[in-house]
């Protein structure tokens, strides 16, 4: 029964089939991070619009118990004032049957009492029908600015679902081929590919010398250490920025063989 090759397997494969197969890795994950890029911002956009419309839509349920609640203390005034006039008619006939100035004093006392607690309730009921007002102003102008939300949301999810149908195949593909690298790169360096990727402002973690220069950050390389990346026979890191180093028309060539 044949043993199934793993990474581990790998460590006594060439350096110049290691470097090829980063290169070649390098060049599916590089598809992929365009694919990414080709999304833009989209999903981070529709993100925030889902965050803010829940806030929208927390704010106006906040903003619709507080007039319901506004609304309740004006009912609970009316009834108030229903009351106290209900008192000063009764204190009204009682006077008609008071026996002495003292109990008339005490119950016009009472009937004053009870005018002030009317005229106290009609301040707070236009109090409470102004809070009222300005809070159903308040769920009219944020329901508006809700449902533009919601408009913008689903344009952006739109966009976003057709890019990402035009591309979620490619990309799966892509994602496969990439995994399969796990086991053709021995664990160490595959590790130090990704490390190096995730640092890289661009993604790029393997690079070509281009006009003498590393093609990731643009610094010159000695003419000694160029000859040492075309023969591609040990892994040679850019001295400024960290990343791999390959001949990629040497790759290419390899390819074409």
């Amino acid at each position: 029964m044949a043993k199934t090759k793993t990474a581990t397997d790998t460590i006594d494969v060439p350096i110049e089939n290691k470097l090829k197969f980063l290169y070649e890795l390098q060049l599916i994950d590089s598809k992929i991070d365009e694919i990414i890029r080709l999304r833009g911002e989209l999903p981070l956009e529709v993100q925030d619009l889902e965050d803010e419309i829940g806030g929208l839509e927390t704010r106006v349920k906040n903003y619709q118990s507080e007039v319901r609640e506004m609304e309740s203390m004006v009912l609970k005034k009316k009834n108030d004032i229903e009351t106290s006039k209900a008192l000063i008619k009764k204190y009204g006939e009682q006077q008609k049957n008071v026996r002495n100035n003292r109990e008339f004093d005490s119950l016009s006392k009472e009937i004053e009492f009870q005018t002030l607690e009317i005229e106290l309730s009609e301040k707070k009921i236009k109090e409470f029908s102004f809070q009222a007002k300005e809070k159903k102003r308040l769920v009219d102008e944020t329901t508006n600015t809700l449902n533009d939300k919601k408009i913008a949301l689903e344009t952006k999810q739109k966009e976003l679902k057709e890019i990402t149908n035009e591309t979620q195949r490619e990309e799966d593909d892509l994602r496969k081929s990439s995994e399969a690298y796990k086991d053709k790169i021995e664990p160490r360096l595959y590790s130090a590919y990704q490390r190096i990727r995730a640092n890289a402002r661009n993604g790029l973690a393997v690079v070509s010398v281009r006009r003498d220069a590393c093609g990731g950050c643009f610094n010159r390389i000695p003419p000694q250490r160029q000859v040492d990346i075309k023969l591609s026979k040990k892994i040679i890191v850019c001295e400024y920025c960290g990343r791999i180093l390959i001949d990629a028309d040497a790759m290419a060539d390899n390819d074409a063989k």
